[in-house]
């Protein structure tokens, strides 16, 4: 069982390793989980899940090796033989109280409960709601959903109701963890350190250990080392679609826009609409005071990473031709003013909110991916990750 547990999970692109599966072995022989189900899945997820966006599809796979009692119905999931008994013995007697299993013993013990759940699962077939013997919905079953029973085990219900199931078997955790998942700005702040480039700067202000240890043995005496702060010297300018089709994607740009502020020192940000021209802005507000786009070139130096956020979903002569703005007339195409920044700043990328699944329906979105020589990526987990690569060369 263990072994097609492990390859499930390669199935499924949980990147797990033969040296893992065998830690996974040895902590079995060492008895840390000794037929605990919690444990056994605590033990199993620390051995196998190296980076927490694969929690979600290790949990997954595990609840179809182990939990996935939803499924018994004979489409999906465990065999009856398969069922860990002992497993569920453990957990009866960890959670149940001293009533609850005197009143399982007068109704023949929890073997018979068990000997029975075996039983009624090869001979049931199909769906069944209501009443007392089959496992399905709303009855008065020891098995099954949304029904009662004191010595019930509960298989395929969202929550508990009588809080008397023996084991709720199919809850999932960290099903937001996901690579492909959109964001929160914890998440987003968590994918962006990868993009840090650490210096000492400022005053020595911060206590030095290392330092006052070294110099107090040189000398003899307490001798308090202090040095400038760690601090991220990664310099960001960040262009930011706003209005029309962006509106729909507010949420998720100001918790990017938040996650960024908190975690880059060296930031400078501007806002555009479709597509960047001659003129950017500051403040949404007065629009009017525009900051020429020449001057951001010319202004900062080509050690900045830049950023753009948008849909990229405009009428395509917003971006080859002049005039093509639906707010002003640009003398320029919104092509040439995008290449002249990516000629100046080299480490660019352009994060489209946008699902990818999408993006091939838009001729815009295409013709900007092409310009931008392929660097656009999705506000996902994955995305941001590439982002904070190609912002890294």
């Amino acid at each position: 069982m263990l072994l097609s547990f492990f390859l499930q999970l390669r199935v499924e692109k949980v990147p797990v390793t033969l040296r893992e599966y065998l830690s996974l072995i040895e902590g079995m022989k060492q008895g840390l989980a000794d037929f605990d189900i919690d444990a056994f899945y605590f033990l199993a997820r620390t051995c196998l899940v190296k980076d927490e966006r694969h929690i979600d599809r290790f949990d997954r796979v595990f609840a179809s090796h182990f939990r996935g009692l939803q499924a018994v119905s004979g489409e999906a999931g465990l065999e009856a033989s398969e069922l860990p008994e002992e497993w569920l013995r453990r957990l009866a007697e960890k959670h149940l109280t001293e009533e609850e299993k005197r009143l399982i013993e007068t109704l023949g013990g929890f073997e018979k409960l068990m000997e029975t759940l075996r039983k009624r699962l090869e001979e049931q077939k199909g769906r069944h709601q209501g009443g007392s013997k089959w496992i399905g919905t709303a009855g008065t079953s020891p098995f099954g959903a949304y029904g009662y029973n004191p010595e019930g085990v509960r298989i395929g219900q969202e929550g508990s109701r009588h809080r008397r199931a023996v084991k709720v078997w199919d809850k999932r955790e960290f099903s937001d963890l996901d690579d492909t998942v959109e964001l929160g700005t914890r998440n987003i702040k968590i994918a962006l350190r990868r993009l840090r480039r650490w210096v000492r700067e400022g005053a020595a202000e911060e206590f030095d250990l290392q330092g006052t240890i070294r110099s107090t043995a040189e000398h003899g005496y307490l001798d308090v080392q202090t040095r400038p702060e760690r601090r991220n010297a990664v310099k960001l300018l960040m262009f930011f679609d706003v209005g029309g089709s962006m509106d729909d994607h507010v949420r998720e740009v100001e918790e990017l826009f938040s996650a960024v502020r908190s975690e880059f020192r060296h930031l400078e940000h501007f806002y555009f609409h479709n597509c960047l021209y001659e003129s950017v802005w500051k403040n949404n507000g007065r629009r009017s005071e525009r900051l020429p786009t020449e001057a951001i070139i010319n202004g900062f130096g080509s050690d900045y990473r830049v950023i753009f956020v948008g849909d990229a979903s405009m009428s395509p002569y917003e971006i080859s031709h002049p005039g093509g703005s639906v707010e002003h007339w640009n003398k320029e195409p919104g092509e040439t003013w995008l290449r002249r920044i990516t000629a100046h700043f080299h480490r660019f990328a352009w994060i489209n909110p946008v699902q990818e699944a999408h993006w091939s329906y838009v001729q815009s979105i295409a013709m900007m991916r092409h310009i931008l020589s392929e660097r656009m990526y999705p506000l996902t987990l994955g995305g941001l990750e590439q982002v904070t690569r190609v912002l890294s060369r």
